[in-house]
């Protein structure tokens, strides 16, 4: 008995040029994932950069990916670097989206979107042939054949090296889309914490418009709610509402300051 080939939601999002909106889940709970999709985003952020598991780490992985599959949402999965081991490792472990951290050149895009995929640009590709999650442990009918077809690989432009080798970056074959970083733009230009300085958004700027005369779907950060829909018509396709601590910091200090009694800690 056989499976029908996967399916990648939001892969059908980014190319039939609308917006796909999500949010960064930084407790890494597959209850929350699984609460995300039945909320209706279409992609929930796992940023393996910063903090949760570790990449390699496959059973926390398949937690998140069936919590997503509940639910009919996407995982979007941020890789710390471009290493191609790293990049199959998801893959095999059933991740259809992925983006990868600390690139400054199209030879380290190049190297991560080729492990991905059987074929790649009229070659062999460098994905590893086996039958693990991704392929239903193996009763995925022309799993060769389709899989390449449902994997979106992106890379963070966050660095002022590669915003200088966007052009060259862009051209990478099947790159899926290109993630504006503003807050790693801030430190390399020497202005930490501060997204919106006038240095740093004049490269979020050379991305965007680099991205859309590329005709590659753009992402970022959405900083509020007005910020988001200014992006939206700005032709960014991907974007990030906010994360699990943020809206639960935001909610519960409401909480905490429309309650009009008094309490211990308030004398704290």
């Amino acid at each position: 008995m056989t499976s029908s080939p996967r399916i990648n939601s939001l892969r059908r999002t980014l190319e039939s040029d609308t917006v796909a909106l999500g949010v960064l889940e930084s407790t890494y709970s597959p209850a929350l994932v699984e609460l995300y999709g039945e909320l209706g985003l279409d992609f929930v952020w796992i940023d393996l950069e910063h903090g949760g598991p570790s990449p390699r780490d496959g059973d926390r992985l398949e937690e998140l990916l069936r919590a997503a599959d509940t639910s009919g949402t996407e995982l979007l999965v941020r890789l710390p670097d471009p290493d191609p081991g790293t990049v199959r490792k998801v893959l095999d472990a059933g991740v259809r989206n992925l983006f990868v951290s600390r690139v400054e050149s199209a030879d380290d895009v190049r190297q991560a979107v080729r492990a991905a995929r059987f074929e790649y640009d009229g070659e062999p590709g460098r994905r590893g042939f086996a039958n693990p999650r991704a392929s239903r442990w193996g009763t995925t009918a022309d799993y060769a054949a389709t899989e390449d077809d449902e994997i979106v690989v992106g890379a963070t432009i966050e660095h002022p090296t590669a915003v200088e080798n966007l052009e060259e970056i862009l051209s990478v074959p099947e790159l899926g889309f290109v993630f504006a970083g503003p807050l790693d733009l801030a430190v390399a230009t020497g202005h930490p914490g501060e997204p919106a300085h006038e240095d740093v958004e004049e490269l979020v700027e050379e991305i965007r418009t680099g991205a859309l005369e590329a005709d590659v779907p753009l992402g970022g950060l959405g900083f509020g709610m007005d910020d988001v829909n200014e992006k939206a018509d700005a032709g960014y396709q991907l974007l990030n509402l906010g994360s699990t601590t943020g809206a639960v910091q935001g909610v519960v200090r409401s909480w905490l300051t429309e309650y009009e009694g008094e309490r211990e800690r308030d004398e704290e």
